[in-house]
């Protein structure tokens, strides 16, 4: 069990970053990837280990990974390893992330590679363990010796690194990135949502099926014990798509980072939830009754649209209608616009 321990300085500084982050997505979705045989999300691997410097991992495997990431894992072609070159050097199926692989204040893929270039080396070694430091948060089992140049601070290395990462990126995750993005936006209005309705413990209570929220202390699973103090300096929220577990970064300097599982709405979705949305069909439409039980977690037009499986123009039409009868509404949120049900909208659904 890794425990997070709050002040009350602390609860005051709970952010929710604005967007995800590219690297540790490309990250994630690779060490997701690694584990042939087994389907992801099986064995829980090590335990996170946070501490003098940040986290180094993750905290195992605890819960199958989101359904579209599940659909994205079984689209894979050949050994995906393999096509990210030396970033699979510093990815391994145990669950191993070195903590310069989080960029969650970068703008992007090449911006978060720029900043993994300037690393310091002293952070480089001990972000991967070489050499081998008693009391450090662990590191690479097995490092070949790319990793030990690339430790050593040498640019070839860190060239290599720049360009394996971005070749599996561009194959791997670029085709799924303007869902992961919709998805995102999605869950940051669901957070904010809690946060405006229940508060901080509301938002804390529902990050994860399986932590637990028992105030000043966030419990998550682990398959080791270590405590964590933020000593006032808050909190960073990172949603991620390809994350099946909890992913924490200790930075001594700043707020500590909780990279979280975003909401899946389609495993919570109707088929999951014992409704009947058929039920209004007759009223509604079968297309329409559908885009309605699918707004119980808000959605954009874009992520509305692939959920339901329609056009982004009949997704629109759809939400238009809905809102017209008072059962959706709609707000814009930056260049988009997000759609939820309203106390009417969830009476209907309810009574079906």
């Amino acid at each position: 069990m890794i425990r997070l321990h709050f002040t009350a300085a602390d609860l005051c500084r709970i952010v929710l970053a604005p967007a995800v982050d590219a690297l540790s997505e490309t990250a994630l979705s690779l060490r997701l990837s690694l584990r042939p045989g087994r389907g992801p999300g099986a064995a829980a691997g090590r335990g996170g280990v946070p501490g003098r410097g940040g986290s180094g991992r993750g905290a195992g495997w605890p819960e199958r990974p989101r359904s579209a990431a599940r659909q994205w894992h079984r689209s894979l072609r050949g050994d995906a390893g393999a096509g990210a070159g030396v970033l699979a050097q510093l990815v391994t199926e145990d669950g191993f992330v070195p903590d310069f692989l989080l960029q969650p204040g970068a703008q992007g893929l090449a911006d978060a590679l720029g900043a993994v270039a300037a690393t310091p080396v002293e952070r480089l070694a001990r972000d991967l363990g070489i050499p081998e430091a008693t009391g450090w948060n662990g590191g690479l089992a097995r490092p070949g010796r790319w990793a030990r140049e690339f430790a050593d601070g040498s640019p070839a290395a860190a060239r290599a690194l720049v360009g394996d990462t971005r070749r599996y990126f561009a194959a791997a995750v670029e085709p799924v990135w303007p869902r992961i993005r919709s998805d995102a936006l999605t869950d940051r209005a669901l957070r904010a949502e809690m946060l405006l309705r229940g508060g901080v413990d509301a938002l804390l209570t529902t990050l994860g099926t399986t932590w637990r929220w028992q105030a000043p202390t966030l419990h998550l699973p682990s398959g080791s014990t270590y405590d964590i103090p933020l000593c006032g300096r808050g909190l960073l929220l990172v949603p991620s798509w390809f994350a099946t577990g909890p992913l924490v970064m200790y930075r001594p300097e700043a707020a500590t980072v909780l990279v979280y599982p975003m909401y899946d709405g389609e495993a919570a979705g109707p088929e999951g939830g014992g409704e009947r949305p058929e039920a209004l069909a007759a009223l509604l439409g079968r297309t329409r009754a559908r885009v309605l039980a699918l707004l119980r977690s808000p959605a954009t037009t874009t992520a509305l649209a692939e959920r339901a499986g329609v056009s982004l123009a009949a997704a629109s039409q759809h939400a238009g209608v809905l809102r017209g009868a008072g059962l959706v509404d709609t707000v814009r949120t930056g260049s988009a616009v997000l759609h939820s049900l309203t106390p009417l909208g969830w009476s209907l659904l309810a009574g079906v």
